[in-house]
């Protein structure tokens, strides 16, 4: 326990209590996280935690707002080197929105649970408008788009393919026997099929 209280005096306990979150929500379950027991598995007092969420919403907020800043993130980062590397650029962002889940599921799960979060607060406002416009511009650049402030019927069609087999796999209801590499093959063989319609002109 003291050294858990060592890391935190040299560093974040805001960060270090969203650290706490996707821990507990992994082993256990998004419903068994709490303020408090977020502080007590960093070893803090419930009043240091207190001062920085008010409460489990102020504190699932910020999870929310993390997760969908880390997937904005990982979007434009997969496109980017993609661009480098001369790869398909449509192909690794639609990989990277599906291994972002697969590698974080609680983080995944979180941005997406409005009933439990201030829909309203503005950081989250930010971020989810971030993403938002990620998907509205060619879906991270990787598909023609001719009107980034609108999404298309294309960037809704990828959007729909990655997100469902996202959900899918991290719920645990699809090929829950498959490894991760053969759940990424299946979803290259959707992009793969879904590719007509994508890269077709007509926005």
């Amino acid at each position: 326990m003291a050294k858990k209280r060592a890391s935190y005096h040299h560093g974040n306990l805001a960060e270090s209590l969203l650290d706490a979150v996707n821990t507990i929500a992994e082993q256990f379950g998004i419903e068994a996280v709490t303020l408090r027991g977020c502080a007590k598995h960093l070893g803090v007092s419930p009043s240091s935690a207190f001062r920085h969420y008010s409460d489990k919403r102020a504190l699932f907020t910020a999870f929310a707002t993390r997760a969908l800043n880390q997937l904005s993130d990982t979007l434009q980062q997969a496109h980017t080197e993609a661009d480098s590397r001369g790869n398909d650029a449509l192909m690794a962002v639609g990989l990277a929105y599906v291994q972002y889940a697969l590698a974080h599921p609680a983080l995944f799960r979180a941005m997406w649970r409005e009933e439990a979060i201030y829909t309203q607060d503005p950081d989250y406002l930010e971020a989810a408008l971030r993403l938002q416009g990620q998907i509205s511009s060619g879906f991270a650049g990787s598909i023609d788009d001719g009107d980034p402030e609108a999404i298309s019927d294309q960037e809704l069609l990828l959007w729909s393919a990655v997100h469902g087999l996202a959900n899918l796999y991290v719920d645990g209801n699809l090929n829950g026997h498959l490894s991760q590499f053969e759940r990424l093959k299946k979803v290259e063989a959707v992009i793969t099929t879904l590719k007509p319609a994508l890269l077709s002109s007509d926005q």
